[in-house]
């Protein structure tokens, strides 16, 4: 009797998964290896294109009455260069990169994992469908992830711009804001960012739905390219953007150092609408925008690939 070393995932697999692939059904991705692949192509992803998500939240934060530090992107840019180098555009990247690895393994891991139980007995999942599974997403993500780290990530953005910044690293900084705040300092902001979150990637995984769907055709478990899959990625990113950017400045606000001047969600946008005007809930939208793009089509493209790579070494049929 040979002895042979299988792998067990720890995973409860729905009875679709089991039956999806044979006979023109489509081919599902099971949870965990989404969480695997998520949290690897949301690590590259945000090293990639931090520097605008760093921009963009700078501008958020120069608020009219100030008056305005910055003239546009490119004057920021060149500010944060020229008062703290290169370096200066990656301030808080520590921050983020730690919640984006966590954030990308929730959502894709929460999404397929939903998904498997919406398709129909074909494995295919229609975009309303699409959309409902991408709004639970987001709101895990939202909850155990994105809220405490995008906290974090602003203050230390926000602190840097102060004549004497108090942060001096990642692990200090939050030991000061717990200290100081509490465990509620982490999670300033939380319904916005639940809003946020939750339509950002209901959204994101409508559209993305969408087009595949469209692509495939009547064929389900026809190959799509990676520029094809990026390109769908991008477009998916956009109509996001356009769609909850007030939501995304709101949330950036209340999760500020000046947070304290909003008494809640609906306090911070009466104010926005009142002393700055419709234009300000879309500051910063250019930024974001090109960001968010690149975002969505990197994530897709490395998740894609990587979950084809598990897909050879780890056998879940």
């Amino acid at each position: 009797m040979q002895g042979k070393c299988t792998f067990v995932s720890p995973f409860h697999r729905p009875r679709c998964l089991a039956a999806a692939a044979p006979g023109g059904k489509a081919k599902l991705t099971h949870p965990g290896k989404a969480i695997l692949a998520g949290g690897i192509a949301g690590g590259i992803e945000i090293c990639i294109t931090f520097p605008t998500e760093y921009v963009k939240t700078q501008l958020q934060l120069d608020e009219k009455a100030n008056p305005p530090k910055y003239k546009g992107i490119g004057d920021c840019v060149k500010q944060t260069v020229q008062g703290h180098g290169i370096r200066g555009l990656y301030r808080g990247l520590s921050s983020l990169l730690y919640g984006s690895i966590p954030k990308s393994a929730v959502r894709f891991g929460v999404f397929e994992f939903l998904s498997n139980y919406a398709r129909d007995e074909s494995g295919r999942l229609d975009s309303s469908r699409g959309l409902l599974c991408g709004l639970g997403a987001g709101v895990m993500e939202a909850v155990l992830v994105v809220c405490p780290m995008e906290t974090i990530k602003v203050k230390f953005i926000h602190d840097q711009t102060s004549a004497n910044p108090k942060y001096r690293g990642f692990y200090h900084g939050v030991r000061e804001i717990i200290r100081t705040q509490g465990l509620r300092g982490t999670y300033q902001g939380l319904t916005a960012t639940i809003l946020k979150q939750g339509s950002n990637q209901a959204i994101r995984f409508y559209v993305m739905t969408s087009l595949r769907n469209w692509y495939k055709g009547d064929n389900p478990n026809k190959a799509i390219n990676p520029v094809v899959t990026g390109t769908f990625g991008a477009i998916a990113g956009a109509a996001s953007v356009f769609g909850n950017t007030p939501l995304d400045v709101i949330k950036t606000r209340l999760q500020g150092l000046e947070a304290h001047k909003y008494k809640s969600t609906l306090d911070c946008a009466v104010k926005i609408l009142k002393y700055e005007g419709l234009a300000a809930f879309y500051k910063g939208t250019v930024p974001r925008l090109g960001r968010v793009c690149l975002d969505v089509a990197i994530v897709f493209i490395i998740y894609e690939e990587v979950v084809k790579v598990l897909n050879t070494v780890w056998k879940t049929d």
